[in-house]
């Protein structure tokens, strides 16, 4: 079930910082953090699942089965990346029921052409505008619940300009987008337009290590217009960083022993964080021995 508490922050104008989860330690650590919501990325999920680009290979059935374990694992809202919808309309009506079931609270989805690309990334290409238009008035009529939010991206900057992109998500918006999601600006003046010139919640995509659009503060993109601002690649790159540097010790070194205390997570906290209390909790009440003396 989506969980209220997102559209709740929106309408009370609290700006939402979201970052990005790939697999269950990050959707755990992120979750005791307290975020207003989690990002399951795309790039990430597909990358730490299937060990692939995010280029249009994974399908439905491989990243629903990973949202439903964030939504299910996570206390906090998860907005999902639906990619296309992983079709045509039909997919998209399929797509997201099967992500509200799932129990996310918001599904992305984006006017990309199947194979759809990374949208930091060259060569992408988009659909004509009215039929993503009436993905989003499919994917509106699709959803049970209000609090189930659609956010639908465009990534017609790059390819298309400015103007265009601007255009697109005013046309979203109206068949019913409830965030809209600009890809790729490049200056923190298009920002500025994209806030002046589209009336909804607007999100940012702020993507470390060279991603196309200025990393700006949460202040700043408030004062833009915008409401959210994902970091779908902080968890994945950090963790990509930890384990090249801990390898590389092991490697050169043959044991773990000089590494230093904060490159490695407590052995004990991670038990915690995995739930093993309650599993040694229920393993000692329902021990034989304490169940035959009971008797």
């Amino acid at each position: 079930m989506a969980n209220p508490s997102l559209r709740a922050a929106l309408a009370a104008k609290d700006f939402i910082v979201a970052p990005g989860i790939f697999d269950m330690i990050s959707a755990r650590i992120a979750d005791r953090m307290g975020f207003k919501a989690l990002y399951a990325t795309g790039y990430g999920t597909v990358a730490s699942h299937l060990g692939i680009p995010d280029a249009g290979i994974a399908t439905f059935t491989d990243m629903v089965s990973r949202m439903a374990r964030f939504a299910q694992g996570s206390a906090t809202p998860v907005i999902a990346d639906a990619d296309t919808g992983y079709g045509g309309l039909l997919n998209v009506r399929h797509t997201v029921m099967g992500y509200e079931a799932a129990g996310v609270t918001a599904i992305q989805l984006e006017d990309q052409e199947v194979p759809k690309k990374c949208g930091h990334t060259p060569g992408r290409s988009v659909i004509p505008a009215r039929d993503m238009a009436l993905k989003i008035e499919v994917a509106a009529e699709a959803r049970k619940s209000d609090d189930f939010l659609i956010i639908a991206r465009t990534d017609a900057r790059t390819s298309l300009g400015l103007d265009e992109a601007i255009r697109r998500g005013q046309l979203y918006r109206k068949a019913g987008a409830d965030i809209v999601f600009i890809e790729s600006p490049e200056s923190e003046e298009e920002m500025k337009r994209i806030g002046g010139e589209i009336d909804a919640p607007l999100l940012a995509n702020n993507v470390d290590g060279g991603g196309r659009t200025p990393i700006l503060p949460a202040q700043t993109l408030a004062a833009l217009g915008y409401a959210i601002a994902i970091y779908p690649a902080v968890g994945f790159l950090s963790m990509a960083a930890a384990l090249e540097r801990s390898y590389a010790h092991l490697l050169a070194h043959g044991d773990t022993n000089a590494l230093p205390a904060e490159a490695i997570y407590d052995f004990g906290d991670m038990n915690t964080l995995m739930g093993f209390p309650e599993v040694w909790d229920f393993d000692r009440r329902w021990a034989r021995p304490e169940r035959d003396a009971a008797e």
